[in-house]
């Protein structure tokens, strides 16, 4: 069985942008917002697990009745059993790498990145 990656954090109640920038404009105070590529990986996130818990339910539920003595009494459950079996292995695998997919990019995308509105231009 897999761990779930860390998945990507909404934005806190009291969170604020960066005062200043970091690089070649440093101490100087920029405006930043909150990045919306990052906020997509989020709603992405929220949307995928319940629908991914929602499958593992159900194979969970299938899996403990396929078991159980009392539905089988021919040879026929036991492979019915190993496919539920593998089935759940496979959403396993699905359910690591989607998610492994989502967390990673969340780490590749930068949380607050340069407002547009009040930047300094070169020319009015």
């Amino acid at each position: 069985m897999y761990v779930d990656p860390p998945a990507p954090k909404p934005r806190g109640r009291d969170e604020m942008p960066p005062v200043t920038a970091a690089g070649p404009l440093d101490n100087q105070p920029l405006a930043y917002e909150f990045n919306p590529d990052y906020e997509r990986l989020i709603t992405a996130w929220n949307t995928v697990m319940p629908m991914l818990e929602k499958l593992s339910t159900a194979l969970d539920k299938s899996y403990a009745l396929a078991k159980s003595p009392q539905t089988w009494d021919a040879p026929v459950g036991e492979r019915y059993v190993q496919d539920l079996r593998e089935w759940r292995s496979r959403l396993a695998l699905y359910r690591h790498s989607v998610l492994t997919a989502i967390s990673d990019e969340a780490d590749d995308t930068p949380r607050w990145i340069p407002s547009q509105t009040g930047a300094p231009h070169a020319f009015p």
